[in-house]
C-alpha cells in the first residue's frame, strides 16, 4: 500500500508540472473533470438499476515525467511500473474517481421483497484508471475497490432522496445483499475511425469498444460501438454509461473545440451506441460470494441501446443519453429504462 500511495503523489506531483509548461499544447497539459448523475425516474419507472452516481478527475498527460528537474530520479520507476501502454506520440494520464449505484426491486413498497425480483443492493467504490490515448486509440485499465451491503449507504442515500420529493418510500432494504468487499480489475481499448474527419464544422466517427472484467464484484466479456454526428465533433472518445472505462471525455489534442476561441468553443452532436456483456459474475444479481444472501437466476448475455445529444459550450462538455437495457435475470418482467446526464469541464491552463 504504501508503495501505492507514493506513487500517486508521484503522479500528482506530475500533474501540477505538465500544467505548469507552455502553452503549446492544451491537451496534454489539461486536466477534465466530469459528473455523472443516472436515474430511472428519467423514464418514469424506479426499478432495477435505479441510480448511478460519480465523479472523476483525469489528469494532465504524464509522459514527460522524465524531464522534469522536479521529480526525483528514483521516482521515475514507479512511474514506469505503472499500467501504460507505451508507443510514440500517445498521451497517458490518471483517473480518481468514486461513486454509488444502488438496485432495488420493482414493487419497493413489499416486506419482504419477492424472492424472485432483483435483491435491493447497494455498491459504494473508487477507483484509479491508467489511459493510453492519441486520436486513433484509447487504452484503459481500471482498478476498483468498494464494498456492497449496508456499509455502501445506498440505503440512506434513496431514503433521504425519497424522502425529500415525497416518493414511494422504500421498506425492503433490511434484506439488501450483505456486507461484502469488492476487487474488481478492468481493462478496455477504444478504436476511432475515420479520425482524418474535417476539424471543424460538420463530421461524424465511429469509436468500437472490447473489454473485459475480473472480480468478486463483476466478472465480464464486453464489446460494442457508438457513432456520432455533429458539428465541431470533440476530440475524446465519445461518452458511456457509468461503468468502468466510462472515463472518455478528457481530449486527446490541442484541435478540440474546448481549447478555441468563440465560435469555434461551440458544437453540437448526436450519438448512438451499443454495448453488449458477457456475463460470468454480478454480485448484485448472484449475491454475496461467501454468504448467503437473496439472488436471482441472471442472463448470462445483455444488451445496452444508447441514443443521446450532446453539446460543447466553451470548456464545458453536456450531454443527455436514452438507454434501454435488456433483461438481466430470468423473472424480469420488461427491459430497463434511465437516462444518464455528464456534465464534463476541461481546465485550460
Amino acid at each position: 500500500m504504501s508503495k501505492t500511495v507514493i506513487s500517486m503523489l508521484v503522479l500528482l506531483t506530475a500533474t501540477a508540472w505538465t500544467q505548469a509548461q507552455a502553452s503549446e499544447d492544451h491537451a496534454s497539459r489539461g486536466s477534465t473533470f466530469t459528473f455523472y448523475q443516472e436515474n430511472d425516474l428519467y423514464t418514469g419507472t424506479d426499478r432495477d438499476y435505479t441510480n448511478g452516481i460519480k465523479m472523476t478527475m483525469i489528469s494532465s498527460d504524464l509522459s514527460a515525467y522524465r524531464d522534469s528537474p522536479d521529480l526525483p530520479a528514483w521516482s521515475h520507476a514507479l512511474i514506469d511500473a505503472l499500467p501504460f501502454v507505451d508507443g510514440p506520440g500517445l498521451l497517458r494520464t490518471i483517473s480518481f474517481s468514486i461513486g454509488q449505484n444502488m438496485y432495488t426491486p420493482d414493487d419497493i413498497k413489499r416486506v419482504p421483497p419477492d424472492a424472485n425480483d432483483r435483491p435491493y443492493a447497494g455498491i459504494t467504490y473508487a477507483s484509479v484508471g491508467f489511459h493510453t490515448r492519441n486520436h486513433r486509440i484509447m487504452d484503459t485499465w481500471e482498478f476498483d475497490l468498494g464494498v456492497i451491503g449496508p456499509h455502501s449507504y445506498a440505503e440512506n442515500t434513496q431514503k433521504t432522496f425519497h424522502r425529500w420529493t415525497d416518493s414511494r418510500y422504500p421498506r425492503g432494504w433490511d434484506y439488501q445483499i450483505k456486507d461484502e468487499p469488492l476487487v474488481n480489475i478492468f481493462y478496455e481499448r477504444k478504436w476511432r475511425l475515420f479520425p482524418d474527419a474535417p476539424l471543424e464544422g460538420w463530421g461524424w466517427d465511429v469509436i468500437p469498444h472490447a473489454g473485459c472484467a475480473l472480480g468478486n464484484a463483476f466478472t465480464t466479456v464486453n464489446g460494442g460501438g457508438q457513432v456520432r454526428f455533429g458539428w465541431n465533433l470533440p476530440r475524446d472518445f465519445g461518452t458511456l454509461c457509468i461503468r468502468p472505462g466510462s472515463d472518455t471525455n478528457a481530449p486527446f489534442d490541442e484541435q478540440d473545440p474546448r481549447f478555441h476561441r468563440w465560435p469555434r468553443r461551440v458544437g453540437v452532436h448526436a450519438f448512438t451506441a451499443l454495448d453488449t456483456y458477457a456475463c460470468l459474475r454480478d454480485i448484485t444479481l448472484d449475491g454475496n460470494t461467501f454468504k448467503h444472501s437473496p439472488k436471482v437466476h441472471k442472463y448470462p448475455m445483455n444488451l445496452r441501446l444508447i441514443s443521446g445529444f450532446g453539446m460543447i459550450a466553451g470548456r464545458f462538455k453536456l450531454t443527455y443519453a436514452y438507454v434501454a437495457m435488456s433483461k438481466q435475470y430470468t423473472r424480469q418482467e420488461k427491459w430497463q429504462r434511465f437516462g444518464t446526464i455528464t456534465i464534463s469541464y476541461t481546465f485550460n491552463p
